[in-house]
């Protein structure tokens, strides 16, 4: 195990340890992603396999980093995040992509812990804010972040480009 972030000891429990994942953490973080998709519904959309997160997350230009909550050996959870700029504000900022804590580690308040772990790293780099989406239907997550200081922002929709829309915009269709 790489040096963890954090260490915290529980009384009659060993250890968790939050820590920076490395490469070969990519199959834990595709099992985490996939299990958060089958927790919402949308398996049929994590179509991402363990290679994609070895080569977007871990090679020269890494387009995200991810933290891991572990516990004898285990990984209970994960924060998966990247960088971002805010325009408007002249800041760095950081967006979460994803944040699950396992079913076995539910009430351990790991979500809280991984969420304030990556506002310190963004904090320490220079980052002035942490911006999210939360599924629409998942009641449960809105009440958490917002438990955890985060607001709806009302003003805001988000768009996307999927597939061939994405390939006409950027001129390949």
């Amino acid at each position: 195990m790489n040096d963890p972030l954090i260490s915290l000891s529980q009384q009659g429990a060993t250890p968790l340890h939050i820590r920076m994942a490395r490469v070969e953490d990519a199959p834990e973080i595709h099992r985490m992603i996939a299990a958060l998709a089958v927790f919402l519904g949308d398996a049929h959309k994590h179509v991402a396999s363990v290679e994609d997160y070895v080569r977007h997350g871990f090679g020269e230009t890494p387009a995200f980093q991810c933290v891991l909550a572990e516990q004898d050996g285990r990984v209970l959870g994960l924060c998966l995040y990247f960088g971002i700029f805010s325009s408007w504000m002249g800041v760095p900022g950081l967006y979460v992509q994803d944040l699950y804590v396992s079913d076995e580690a539910r009430g351990l308040k790991l979500g809280r812990l991984l969420l304030q772990q990556v506002a310190k790293l963004g904090a320490e780099q220079g980052c002035g804010y942490l911006r999210l989406s939360v599924d629409a239907a998942n009641i449960g997550a809105q009440g958490f972040y917002e438990a955890c200081g985060l607001q709806w922002s009302g003003s805001e929709k988000m768009y996307m480009a999927l597939g061939e829309a994405f390939q006409a915009l950027a001129g390949r269709a």
